[in-house]
């Protein structure tokens, strides 16, 4: 009994010392991690004149094991959507789809619809001409050969706004910041919004003029080809540009007759029209006459629903939306969210709900100044802190496993997996075992996520790099950041 006791207390004594030593062991390891971080953010000289914000938490526990000005507001850019889509996954859900309807109360008499046709938008950021030949061919089968009335585009259930409060003036004809609208359509299943792709070849020898190819193909924009094809020595210099509140596209420039297609994304004016117009092509195409023109307008409540499209479902849309950072998609979730929770698809009412919802997180809301849910706007500001934080608490929601698969994958090679990382962090130490969201607008960088270290460690980081004079240099101190974390272990 004696010797027991004895055991027991030799037991208590070796563990009582070996807990300090673990302890101190870690804090060792949390020390030297952070000293080689304070001395490569104070030794960059790209870093001089900059904030930065950074925050590292453990993924077990959420306790922060590195701060360096975590707690100041900084513009997150894209990394805004990393609240985003925590949010519309808690109000909307996994399985939540948006719907376009086809509708009409007119009679149908001998094959001739009696007045107006409508096509109604319930936001969906992922409708490509083929779903509106689709309904056309389903419309078709009903036995409709002409349409006696207008094709009405109805974009009610949002508000009428088209831009957020602090979109750039220089970004409105680009696709990143094309306008929202409740009925949208896409070029490809990139599903960029409100945008048409426009493909720019060489002619087959100097002097030619290019050959344009614009997708979706559609009248509703007008190409205007000023750029000429120049010899294979020749520069390449070619520029794109929508005349502003108009749908006509200029291109000037030289391509070299050997060089690669060049292609850009244009954002249109008016994606309400857009989109119906399309809708009205693929009726022609389906051998459906339209006697009146387009327009837009609200279908009564009383118009029955003729054919209708479901996209896919939120969780296969937050691949495009996260992993490409689109800002159109982050924008209709925003709007969508204030529709389903307060009666009202805006951004004031979106935003609430917004902030409403990553509080549940314990997210400091207090602490952010919140404009859209994109991050483009520059006047966003949250600190790096507060992401971490979100990081760590949406780990423990049912849909956390789709929310995390959204993130761009380092190093992985494929668009739809690698995403804004396909081109980064390839080194074997982190290639596949960091997951984040990037950021990048004038003079900000951003990056927050996930990294697994050599030694099987999880970590969350978020890095907010602002008053940049080169984005690309901090995306490569970044990447520089985050292999240290991973190597610390």
């Amino acid at each position: 009994m004696k010797r027991t006791k004895i055991y027991i207390i030799v037991f208590f004594v070796v563990i009582s010392l070996a807990i300090p030593y673990f302890h101190v062991n870690g804090m060792n390891s949390h020390d030297n991690m952070g000293k080689r971080l304070n001395q490569l953010i104070v030794s960059e000289p790209d870093l001089q004149g900059t904030i930065a914000g950074i925050s590292i938490r453990s993924a077990a526990s959420g306790e922060i094991i590195y701060d360096h000005q975590g707690d100041i507001r900084l513009r997150p850019a894209s990394n805004m959507k990393l609240l985003t889509a925590a949010a519309a996954l808690q109000v909307l859900g996994e399985k939540y789809r948006f719907k376009t309807e086809v509708l009409s109360d007119a009679p149908l008499k001998k094959q001739t619809l009696e007045g107006n046709l409508f096509l109604k938008g319930y936001g969906d950021p992922t409708l490509l001409k083929s779903d509106f030949d689709k309904m056309a061919v389903e419309l078709k089968e009903l036995g409709i050969k002409r349409i006696k009335g207008n094709v009405v585009g109805d974009d009610s259930h949002y508000d009428n706004e088209r831009y957020s409060l602090d979109l750039p003036w220089s970004d409105e004809t680009t696709y990143y910041g094309a306008q929202i609208s409740a009925l949208t359509a896409a070029p490809t299943n990139d599903y960029d919004s409100g945008s048409v792709m426009v493909k720019i070849k060489p002619g087959l020898k100097s002097g030619e003029k290019v050959e344009v190819v614009v997708t979706p193909e559609t009248n509703y924009v007008k190409i205007i080809n000023k750029a000429e094809t120049v010899e294979a020595d020749g520069k390449k210099e070619i520029k794109v540009e929508r005349e502003h509140a108009k749908n006509t596209i200029t291109i000037e420039g030289t391509i070299p007759v050997t060089t690669k297609a060049v292609t850009e994304w244009i954002g249109v004016w008016d994606p309400t029209k857009y989109a119906t117009t399309l809708f009205k092509q693929s009726l022609a195409k389906n051998g459906i006459k339209v006697s009146g023109k387009i327009r837009t307008g609200t279908a009564s409540n009383t118009a029955r629903v003729l054919t209708s499209h479901q996209s896919m479902p939120l969780s296969e849309l937050l691949i495009p939306f996260m992993k490409l950072s689109n800002n159109g998609h982050a924008e209709v979730l925003v709007k969508e969210m204030g529709k389903v929770v307060k009666g009202k698809g805006s951004w004031e009412t979106g935003l609430e709900v917004l902030e409403t919802e990553i509080s549940k997180f314990g997210v400091n809301t207090k602490t952010m100044v919140i404009r859209d849910g994109s991050g483009v706007s520059h006047v966003d500001l949250i600190p790096a802190n507060q992401i971490t934080q979100l990081l760590f608490s949406v780990q423990k929601e049912k849909w956390f496993p789709a929310y995390v698969h959204s993130l761009p994958v380092a190093g992985a090679p494929e668009k739809t997996i690698g995403g804004t990382l396909r081109h980064r962090l390839k080194d074997p130490i982190v290639q596949g075992k960091v997951k984040a969201k990037t950021g990048t607008i004038s003079t900000v960088s951003s990056i927050s996520g996930y990294v697994t270290t050599k030694s099987g460690h999880s970590f969350i980081f978020s890095i907010l790099l602002n008053n940049l004079v080169n984005e690309e240099k901090a995306k490569k101190i970044e990447d520089r950041l985050i292999q240290l974390i991973a190597n610390t272990y």
